[in-house]
C-alpha cells in the first residue's frame, strides 16, 4: 500500500525534495554548521518555485525581499538597460541575501538560462523565525552580515585593482 501511495500522490519525491533541499542548504555559507532541527526549521518556510529559460528571477532596481538559492539550474547575473552579463550562478549558488537585512532595490537583474528550481527565502520568514527562535535567527542574520562583509571587501579590492591599472594606464606605465 505505500508504494502505491508514493506512486498515485508521490510521497517519495515529496520527501525526495526535502532531502535536495538539506544538502544544498548545509553547503550555503549562510545554513552551514546549523543543526539537523536548526536545518529542518529552515527547509520548513523556504518557498520552491521553478522558473523558465529567459524567465526572470529578480529585476534590477525593484524592491528586495529575501534571497534565493538555485537548487538546480543555471542563471545569469544581467546589469540592466543593457543587459551586461556580470556572471553565471549555478546549482547551489546563492544571491539577494542582502534584502534578508534591508528592502534596498536590486543591485541586479537576474534571469534563468536553463530550467531552473529556486529556494527562496524571505526577510518576512526570517523575521518570524527570529521571533520563533531568537538564537537560530541571530545565527543567521551574523552569518548574513559576514558574507554581506566578505563580498564587500572582495569588491572593494577589485575596485582598488582596477583603479592602479587606470591610474598606471594613464600614467604610460602599464606594462606591455
Amino acid at each position: 500500500m505505500t508504494d502505491f501511495r508514493a506512486r498515485v500522490f508521490g510521497y517519495k519525491r515529496a520527501s525526495q525534495a526535502n532531502a535536495n533541499a538539506f544538502a544544498v542548504l548545509e553547503k550555503i555559507p549562510i545554513f552551514q554548521d546549523l543543526s539537523r532541527r536548526e536545518l529542518a526549521s529552515i527547509e520548513r518556510i523556504l518557498h520552491r518555485r521553478e522558473y523558465v529559460p529567459d524567465e526572470v528571477i529578480i529585476r534590477q532596481d525593484e524592491p528586495g525581499l529575501g534571497m534565493y538559492i538555485i537548487e538546480a539550474g543555471k542563471a545569469a547575473v544581467l546589469s540592466e538597460p543593457d543587459k551586461v552579463r556580470l556572471s553565471d550562478l549555478t546549482d547551489g549558488d546563492f544571491f539577494g541575501e542582502v534584502s534578508l537585512l534591508a528592502e534596498s532595490p536590486r543591485s541586479a537583474t537576474v534571469a534563468a538560462t536553463t530550467h531552473c528550481r529556486v529556494l527562496g527565502f524571505f526577510q518576512s520568514d526570517l523575521f518570524s523565525l527570529i521571533e520563533r527562535d531568537p538564537r537560530l535567527g541571530v545565527k543567521i542574520v551574523v552569518r548574513v552580515a559576514k558574507i554581506i562583509g566578505d563580498r564587500l571587501r572582495k569588491a572593494n579590492q577589485q575596485l582598488l585593482s582596477v583603479s592602479d591599472e587606470l591610474r598606471r594606464t594613464r600614467q604610460g606605465t602599464h606594462p606591455a
